[in-house]
């Protein structure tokens, strides 16, 4: 695989080299912006300098931190002026078809000579921008095979932490993670962010975050340094410590704290709002209502793990495991145990879910979240139900994968999805989950 990457790398700085030659004989140019600009941010791509009804092939080439390339195309038409604009004009053909201005940026997926079935990460959000390469190659070409020369390209860099935006990595007593701030005095409305199963260290969220105006936590809960490396060894204690300490944070405001999370980490948030009294907020996305794998402790309270049954997982044709079916079903009476008692949290909700989620069953979750709730008579909740989207719905333009390749498993795990429904919810539900943010926690939006 080294060597693979090293050929991609190669044939890259070839393309490269060739453009620049290409560029000033082609007199067709490709403008992009804004240039850079934060990764929540729209992008407005226009192609100028072809022939009336020219068919070209615009293709987004990025090198991620590790070093792999993540590349998309689409096909296009030019108007009787020879321009194109990606939000006016529909794609013809390749990584998707429509008018889709962000297509680009949520199709990349990894070059054909990289691992399949990986999503595009930001790791180190602080070091740089993510640069992405746009490039018009001439005529029609497929995914996959050699493209058109190339008539012109730019590059722009996609931030994910704005301006004047702070990381400290934290060692505050056993609480680990980073806290971004953003620029200013304060105080800011105080967010902790937790991501999915492997429950690890992840930042491009909570950067995002800072940079619309939220002092945010990125919470890892799993296998960093001190932490356990299993559910069964969660200590709900940590989450509380967390909480504590952000809420005395003298940059965070007094108001109390949301928390935001997706998968694991959603039902983590739905259990900090129900616990502890510092956490007055939290935004579930994909998430479960009950509390799963192992047993969750605190205080008075004792809620066994839902369980997983192995032998419900599918192996699909194209090689992807379903794993949609295993986990055990909460709303089964027998499991009344492992609910976790939002129905007496004085705090506010929202549910984000995919209706295609394939990970799990998270529209069924949040159905049956929200009749917990209107039972006890409370209308503290607020569900963003998206038709088309999958499990892991992330802030604006984040690429698509309905399958990623899992790191204990070893093999691809499908998550659903259709790629033009899941980046249309991911765009809408940034900008829900921020207003839900600031009217609970104080503060007005960025």
């Amino acid at each position: 695989m080294s060597f693979l990457n090293s050929a991609a790398r190669f044939i890259q700085r070839v393309c490269r080299y060739s453009n620049v030659k290409l560029l000033a004989a082609s007199g067709v140019s490709i403008q992009a912006g804004p240039r850079t600009a934060l990764a929540d941010e729209a992008l407005k791509i226009r192609v100028s300098g072809l022939r009336p009804l020219q068919e070209v092939t615009v293709r987004a080439v990025v090198i991620s931190d590790d070093d792999s390339m993540f590349d998309s195309s689409a096909q296009y038409r030019a108007d009787r002026q020879g321009e194109l604009d990606l939000t006016r004009d529909p794609s013809l053909g390749g990584a998707f078809t429509g008018i889709e201005a962000m297509g680009l940026l949520w199709s990349l997926l990894p070059a054909p000579m990289e691992v399949p079935c990986r999503r595009l990460l930001k790791k180190d959000v602080m070091k740089g921008p993510q640069f992405m390469d746009l490039l018009v190659h001439r005529d029609l070409s497929e995914r996959g095979k050699i493209p058109g020369p190339v008539l012109a390209k730019t590059r722009v860099g996609r931030w994910f932490a704005g301006q004047g935006v702070t990381r400290t990595k934290l060692s505050e007593g056993r609480v680990r993670g980073s806290l971004f701030l953003p620029a200013g005095a304060g105080p800011f409305p105080g967010v902790i962010d937790m991501y999915g199963d492997e429950g690890r260290l992840t930042e491009y969220r909570a950067s995002l975050l800072a940079s619309r105006g939220f002092a945010a936590l990125a919470l890892p809960y799993l296998g960093t340094e001190h932490l356990p490396e299993s559910f069964s060894d969660l200590d709900f204690g940590y989450f509380e410590q967390a909480a504590s300490f952000l809420l005395r944070h003298p940059k965070v405001r007094s108001l109390g704290l949301g928390a935001v999370g997706t998968g694991k980490g959603a039902e983590l948030a739905l259990a900090m709002v129900t616990f502890l009294p510092q956490v007055v907020a939290a935004v579930s996305i994909s998430g479960c209502h009950a509390n799963t794998g192992g047993e969750l402790r605190y205080r008075d309270w004792v809620l066994p793990g839902l369980s997983y049954t192995a032998s419900l997982a599918r192996m699909l044709d194209s090689g992807v495991l379903d794993l949609s079916e295993t986990l055990a079903d909460p709303c089964d009476p027998s499991h009344r145990a492992s609910l976790i008692p939002i129905e007496e949290a004085e705090g506010h909700f929202m549910f984000v879910v995919g209706e295609d989620d394939r990970k799990w069953k998270s529209a069924a979750y949040a159905a049956a979240a929200v009749q917990k709730l209107s039972e006890g008579g409370h209308h503290n909740y607020r569900v963003l139900s998206y038709p088309g989207a999958g499990h892991r719905i992330d802030p604006p333009s984040s690429p698509f994968a309905q399958a990623v390749l899992d790191q204990t498993l070893g093999v691809p795990v499908m998550e659903g999805g259709k790629p033009s429904a899941h980046a249309h919810a991911q765009a809408h539900a940034w900008e829900q989950i921020q207003e839900f943010l600031h009217s609970n926690l104080g503060g007005s939006c960025v």
